[in-house]
């Protein structure tokens, strides 16, 4: 895969303990590190599911080609230099002005779009889309663990232990199921409070009953004392964001940063889990709301909101792990499927196929556009309505995990994403 122009086209139920590891602050330190794949590296990867259906052609816009304004209509994104206009990516495609950070970290050649990406789903359920999404199959098919588990289970052998995975969120997600150890943080919003005799109580319970539920809680413990003691229980808020470029941009009017408390909560912690010498390096998250079926509001509304939102997690995180760490970071952020090209009654999109998946952080070769364009006539346009798939995701997701964390393509090919060895992964993603 290059860049703009020449990409290629390659292709619970949960018991007490589940519930207890994954619906609890039971996350332990662990310090076996994928250190030995690349000499004195330290590499950290955070996948962030945007659930829902992004419409990628308002977070990346096309306003270079000619059919993008007669398709969008009233969400179409004003070029660069225009009112309410893009940023600029390159002579094609834009960045939505409700992320002048990810812009920054464009111009830094640290983040990069790839364009017009998509899973092996072709239809337009959610529930089967983030299915598919998630366990990294070729068809929808019953499973109960994720690619991401895989990759865990198929790191090269490091320390005196196989490597552990961070969720955030009140549940593990699918792609964090599996074999492979998941340690799992609930945001603040979604914790009941204890009384300390109340956690006495239990620990002598399961020391009597349960020796793994007693460690389980242990483990729990400490986490919530090194999250308290790095200042996790303050009132977070978003950080700072960078001065919009445009004159026309949203942001230039002042938004509350609390109202993106929802993302940035959540990077937040999972920097300061992932941060340390000894915390873990392979992590999950996943934001809801990307449903745009009326009233997108590319600008100011819905869609405008949330990307905002976006861009004040992503700085967030960046800011949290600091520089020595994000050097050697990847951050994925993947979404089920598109939205429609053209507008529909309701100055919104519905479920469409390809869309556009972000790779940032200080391990990636940034600064551009991949992708292998289809175009936006009518003549281009899958099925007569969406944008056309032709860079398939797993190829980008094996290219990070081979060439980032030391996963050989064998093991993509058959265990972390099944029944995929035709679907070569892509090169040179990875400073």
């Amino acid at each position: 895969m290059t860049d703009t122009h020449t990409c290629c086209r390659e292709n619970s139920a949960l018991d007490r303990r589940t519930l207890l590891r994954g619906g609890a602050a039971s996350l332990a330190l662990w310090s076996a590190m994928p250190r030995a794949i690349a000499g004195t590296r330290d590499p950290r990867l955070l996948t962030v599911i945007l659930r829902g259906g992004l419409d990628g052609l308002s977070l990346a816009a096309p306003v270079g080609d000619p059919s993008y304004v007669g398709l969008r209509g009233p969400i179409a994104l004003p070029k660069p230099g225009e009112t309410g206009g893009g940023l600029a990516l390159d002579a094609t495609f834009a960045l939505n002005p409700n992320m002048p950070f990810l812009h920054a970290l464009y111009a830094r050649r640290e983040a990069l779009v790839v364009h017009a990406v998509h899973t092996p789903y072709r239809e337009r359920s959610h529930f089967d889309g983030q299915d598919l999404l998630e366990s990294g199959t070729a068809t929808v098919v019953k499973t109960n663990d994720g690619w991401l588990n895989r990759a865990l289970a198929n790191l090269p052998a490091a320390g005196k232990a196989n490597p552990k995975g961070l969720s955030l969120g009140p549940v593990v997600p699918l792609v964090m199921r599996g074999k492979a150890e998941v340690l799992s943080w609930i945001p603040k919003v979604y914790n009941l409070p204890l009384r300390e005799s109340t956690i006495a109580r239990l620990m002598d319970l399961y020391n009597h009953t349960d020796p793994s539920l007693a460690k389980a809680l242990v483990n729990g413990l400490e986490m919530v004392r090194v999250a308290d003691a790095s200042g996790a229980a303050q009132p977070l808020v978003a950080p700072a964001l960078p001065a919009p470029q445009t004159a026309g941009s949203p942001l230039a009017k002042g938004l509350n940063p609390n109202q993106f408390r929802e993302f940035t909560e959540a990077a937040e912690m999972a920097a300061k889990f992932m941060k340390p010498h000894d915390g873990p390096r392979i992590g999950a998250l996943s934001y809801n709301g990307w449903d745009t079926h009326a009233n997108e509001g590319v600008l100011q509304g819905a869609l405008g909101n949330r990307l905002g939102g976006l861009d004040a997690a992503i700085k967030t995180f960046h800011d949290g792990l600091g520089p020595e760490a994000w050097k050697d970071t990847v951050v994925v952020v993947v979404t089920e499927f598109g939205r429609t090209a053209r507008v529909n009654g309701t100055s919104g999109t519905d479920h469409g196929t390809a869309t556009c998946a972000l790779l940032l952080g200080g391990a990636v070769k940034g600064g551009r556009v991949l992708t292998d364009w289809p175009g936006l006539t009518e003549k281009d346009l899958y099925q007569a309505r969406d944008l056309k798939p032709t860079t398939d995701l797993r190829a980008v997701l094996k290219g990070v995990l081979r060439d980032h964390l030391g996963i050989p393509d064998g093991a993509l090919g058959s265990a972390v994403f099944p029944d995929s060895v035709a679907v070569r992964g892509v090169s040179g993603l990875v400073a």
